[in-house]
């Protein structure tokens, strides 16, 4: 309005979407507006005038008379109710209303714009120039409607009027989802609000929500023994009707059930010897309605829920819990053990506060004590809590865009280091962790706590989970003692790395070497198991000498239909009769080292100013003549060739075992020095070992490997499917 009056004139605001059109102007199409209120016209994208503002005040005229919207549904079902032009008139709503007012919004509700009243005509419609423009004219209406007084209270900081406004226009968000009902539902709806019993609980509610009381003391807890003295005192009365009545009152069992309830909640929530956190609630006010609280619920929130939980234990097994102390010095449950019996019974949870033991206060005692008189305790066991309400762990269960179906994947790794948490000082409880070797297949249970997941070892029986140092714990720990390690051992390492091939003194990787040069943090390789397939490159990685060269041409000799050694690449001269790419692939010095900047190498290195190579095409061709490539490679090459391209099997031939009384071989120690260190090293990566004590026998046992690898199912890493 443009002032306060009640004849002030109207002041149309339009968004900076408002135009002013003649008769006959359209504007292009466009979806423009709140949906609810739009044109068929509108909707369709069409080129719509002025009989979109009718349609609108249509809308709204429609709302007004009935109370509900014409036109209501989800957003594409509200556009095509709306092209339609289909709207009800119920008659519960519209029973009462005039015809001439049906007729006008029948009229600005026409489908077809050119056929929809235009504002002129609705202006000079019956019924607004007769019952609504009779009662504007009244004089009554002042009476009623008159010009507003000079000061009008402020109601802007108001919470209540804010919050009631706030909770209609929630309401109007909902309108489609009333209107949509049945009429059977409707009806149903009308009974319900109108039934005298609720009227009544309704008003009791509201009596009891602001009636105050008197200043709350701590109940009695003697309401067994007051009823059974009143007992006794009737008894004198055996003809008394009164008597008698009260005797069967006080005597039924329910009656009796509900005053045994009452003492049982008075002593442990509400006496001075009850365990509570905070104090007993004293506000005058039921349900805390006082000028200085606000808060319905202060009773149920100032009261400590102690609960007792029993259950027995009669076997070694243990409980599967592990408990830690608070800042407050209060004895808390710190975890519970996937599968353990804690677990499986569901009678604590993660957060409880544990009060007594069978009695016995867990006051000034340590974490350790706990624990032990835990794992001794047998029969039946009864725990004192004050309960967390904390929502149930998540379990490691994720869903993942499988290969044919959706559903939820397991979480799989494989260790690359040794555990055993007898020897983990800090470990929570040594009991409750998993010892695992290098390539133990874990599924992990849960991740909640950012130090000690939980897991269990693939393929035990035993489906209780244990504790494992996280990745980030286990990170940790190898760069403590690594920094600890003295600079003479570090180069000594680094010495002796340094000496491999003598032959390729200058030999490097053509991806990401330096990762492997620097302290590589292991812990766990994510992995997923899949059907039996076959391996595309068989890796043999071991110590130089070991006779990997031997155990990789027999196999090519053996079978030429399976196996294929990927001819290397170099820069030196042909020899006499050497034919290009028989022996050798021969380029030249510029190409190769142009194929080395664009990481078209696996490895490669110089001797005797030549550079040799062995090149990634080649590997992929044969590959594609259906053969497994057979390398032996350096152990950093497993950088590159760990993908799901290569799908390598990685065999580390170990040096032979050196028995007593054997002749003290220099090179044989080394050979054995240098396995050690390697398996030390690379060991998580290694599929299968095989100790080459004698030849033919390794070369046998590492064709049953490759043939059970390709005939039964394997776990990958998780790399390689996702």
């Amino acid at each position: 309005m443009a002032s306060k009056e009640n004849s002030a004139p109207v002041k149309l605001g339009g968004f900076g979407v408002a135009i002013q059109l003649g008769e006959s102007g359209l504007v292009a199409g466009g979806r423009v507006g709140t949906p609810h209120f739009m044109a068929p016209e509108v909707v369709k994208r069409e080129p719509y005038g002025k009989p979109v503002d009718v349609w609108g005040c249509g809308v709204i005229l429609f709302i007004l008379l009935s109370g509900c919207l014409p036109f209501y549904g989800t957003k594409e079902r509200l556009f095509e109710a709306i092209i339609k032009g289909k709207y009800k008139m119920n008659p519960r709503q519209w029973g009462q209303i005039s015809e001439s007012a049906k007729d006008l919004v029948r009229r600005m509700l026409m489908l077809d714009p050119a056929e929809r009243i235009t504002v002129y005509e609705a202006l000079n419609h019956p019924w607004l120039k007769g019952a609504v423009l009779a009662a504007v004219s009244s004089h009554k209406f002042n009476s009623f409607y008159g010009d507003p007084p000079e000061e009008l209270p402020d109601f802007s900081e108001d919470p209540t009027s804010s919050g009631a406004v706030s909770q209609v226009l929630d309401s109007l968000e909902e309108i489609h989802a009333l209107t949509d009902c049945s009429e059977k539902d409707l009806d149903f709806l009308h009974s319900v609000f109108q039934d005298h019993h609720l009227h009544t609980l309704l008003d009791l509610y509201d009596k009891i929500n602001t009636k105050s009381s008197p200043q709350i003391r701590n109940p009695a807890s003697d309401a067994v023994q007051r009823a059974k003295e009143v007992l006794e005192e009737i008894s004198c009365y055996p003809e008394n009707a009164d008597a008698k009545e009260l005797r069967r009152i006080l005597t039924q069992p329910h009656f009796m059930a509900l005053l045994q309830t009452h003492d049982v909640v008075a002593h442990e929530v509400y006496s001075d010897e009850a365990l509570r956190v905070t104090p007993p609630p004293t506000s005058p006010y039921l349900n805390g309605d006082s000028p200085e609280s606000t808060n319905g619920d202060m009773d149920i929130e100032n009261v400590t829920r102690v609960r007792l939980v029993q259950f027995q234990k009669n076997t070694d097994e243990p409980m599967g819990i592990t408990l830690k102390m608070n800042d407050l010095n209060h004895c808390i449950v710190a975890r519970i053990m996937h599968g353990g019996m804690i677990h499986r019974q569901g009678t604590l949870h993660v957060g409880d506060e544990i009060r007594e033991i069978n009695g016995i206060s867990v006051a000034n005692q340590t974490v350790e004590q706990l624990q032990k008189m835990l794992r001794e305790m047998r029969g039946s066991i009864t725990f004192k809590i004050v309960p967390s309400y904390r929502t149930q762990q998540s379990s490691c269960e994720i869903s993942r865009p499988p290969i044919k179906d959706k559903f939820s994947i397991k979480i799989y790794v494989r260790a690359q280091f040794e555990y055993d948490p007898v020897k983990d000082d800090l470990i929570p409880c040594k009991e409750a962790g998993i010892r695992f070797r290098v390539g133990d297949i874990i599924q992990i249970i849960n991740k909640d706590d950012h130090n000690w997941w939980q897991g269990k070892l693939e393929n035990t029986k035993n489906g209780t989970a244990g504790l494992i140092p996280s990745p980030e714990l286990q990170e940790w720990r190898v760069a403590c003692i690594a920094m600890e390690k003295t600079k003479q051992e570090q180069q000594a390492s680094c010495t002796w790395f340094g000496k491999k091939k003598k032959q390729y003194k200058d030999k490097y990787l053509a991806k990401h070497n330096a990762v492997f040069d620097q302290l590589d943090l292991v812990t766990y390789e994510e992995v997923v198991k899949l059907p039996a397939f076959k391996r595309k490159t068989l890796v043999l990685l071991g110590a130089h000498g070991v006779g990997r060269r031997h155990i990789k041409n027999t196999l090519i000799t053996k079978h030429p239909d399976r196996f294929a050694y990927p001819i290397p690449h170099t820069t030196r001269p042909p020899k006499k009769d050497e034919e290009n790419g028989k022996n050798y692939f021969f380029v030249s010095h510029d190409q190769m080292m142009q194929d080395i900047s664009n990481n078209d190498y696996l490895e490669y290195g110089s001797h005797e100013d030549a550079m040799y190579g062995t090149r990634l095409e080649t590997i992929r061709k044969i590959h594609e003549q259906g053969l497994v490539a057979i390398l032996d490679v350096e152990p950093q090459a497993l950088k590159v060739l760990r993908t799901a391209e290569f799908a390598p099997y990685v065999v580390f031939i170990a040096a032979p075992t050196i028995t007593p009384g054997m002749n003290e071989d220099e090179s044989l120690q080394r050979l054995q020095k240098e396995s050690e260190i390697l398996q030390k090293t690379y060991a998580h990566y290694f599929d299968q070992t095989i100790i080459n004590n004698e030849i033919d026998e390794t070369i046998r046992l590492l064709e049953e490997a490759i043939d059970l690898v390709c005939t039964t199912a394997q776990w990958v890493p998780v790399s390689w499917v996702y």
